[in-house]
């Protein structure tokens, strides 16, 4: 666990997240961490990932190059919190200012209003912004549908991009804040089922399946208690196994159950298409544009609740 200072440093940089988020003018100017962390997994990937290599070898050096990956990541995070934590009280806000740009409270609730935004102008133009945060084929999406992905969104992503990177910089500090954004990023870009990334990120999938294993199931029962249903939380233990993915079904349940609607359910991903089961399935499936407003009430009594978090490990650490 975090000693003192460095428990400090957590809690000022989420709340300098909650009240700041990501300014897009910063990274107009400098390159943002994440985008560096993405630009040596691609260039491992065009230098290793040789698609004239059997299989078996290119899963083995798949998992050779996410461990690389993730082992340089934690010694970039030690050596800058060393080298922060010897500069005193300034040292301290700059590590605040590292958290802040890793816990993704402020960006996820601009792209999923933005969402909202853009619906309640026209159907293209709410396709468009969820578009930004799903993977899935947004022509083939109605005005429920866009609704229902924008929630789904926002409930997997509080998982993987605020309550995990918490978890990991609470535990182990910027060690572990690091290792964690590149073993996600590294699962977004090479993780998937694709011809050429089935084998060579199949090691990234199965580590990042791992390490959000706990960020999913507190995420879900973050989402059941501060939305005060019982049910939430038990819909999401009843649910999540039937999820394609071993941790997003957990969030996305508690917040289908939470909110009264019926998430998941069948989607197409470019040619792809994926008979997924619905979550909550005794929910409503014609999400509107106030669900997403409510969805992201219940995302802000979250971060709230991270946030008190973050204040009890200060006090536990003094």
């Amino acid at each position: 666990m975090l000693l003192g200072g460095s428990a400090i440093a957590l809690l000022a940089g989420v709340l300098l997240d909650r009240l700041v988020g990501d300014p897009p003018w910063l990274w107009r100017h400098v390159p943002h961490p994440v985008a560096l962390f993405g630009a040596a997994i691609d260039r491992l990937d065009r230098a290793w990932n040789d698609a004239a290599l059997p299989e078996r070898r290119r899963r083995h050096a798949g998992i050779v190059a996410i461990c690389l990956l993730t082992a340089a990541a934690a010694l970039i995070g030690l050596g800058m919190q060393w080298g922060l934590s010897l500069l005193g009280p300034p040292g301290l806000a700059l590590e605040a200012c590292v958290i802040a740009i890793f816990v993704a409270q402020g960006s996820l609730r601009q792209h999923v209003a933005a969402v909202a935004t853009g619906l309640s102008r026209s159907l293209a133009d709410g396709r468009h912004a969820v578009s930004m945060i799903v993977g899935r084929d947004p022509d083939q999406l109605d005005d429920a549908g866009v609704c229902r992905a924008a929630i789904e969104s926002l409930a997997e992503n509080t998982s993987d991009g605020v309550i995990a990177p918490f978890i990991y910089a609470a535990l182990f500090g910027l060690p572990g804040l690091f290792a964690y954004k590149m073993i996600n990023t590294a699962d977004s870009m090479i993780g998937h089922m694709s011809a050429r990334h089935r084998a060579f990120g199949m090691g990234a999938a199965r580590l990042d399946d791992l390490v959000n294993w706990p960020a999913a199931r507190l995420t879900a029962l973050l989402f059941a208690l501060v939305a005060v249903d019982r049910r939430a939380w038990r819909i999401a233990r009843r649910d999540a196994p039937m999820h394609r993915s071993p941790n997003a079904g957990w969030p996305e349940a508690a917040m289908a159950a939470a909110l009264g609607l019926s998430l998941g359910g069948p989607r197409r991903y470019g040619a792809l298409s994926v008979d997924a089961p619905c979550l909550n399935q005794e929910g409503r499936r014609e999400a509107r544009i106030a669900d997403i407003g409510r969805a992201l009430a219940l995302y802000g009594r979250t971060c709230s609740a991270l946030l008190a978090i973050a204040v009890l490990l200060v006090f536990a650490s003094a």
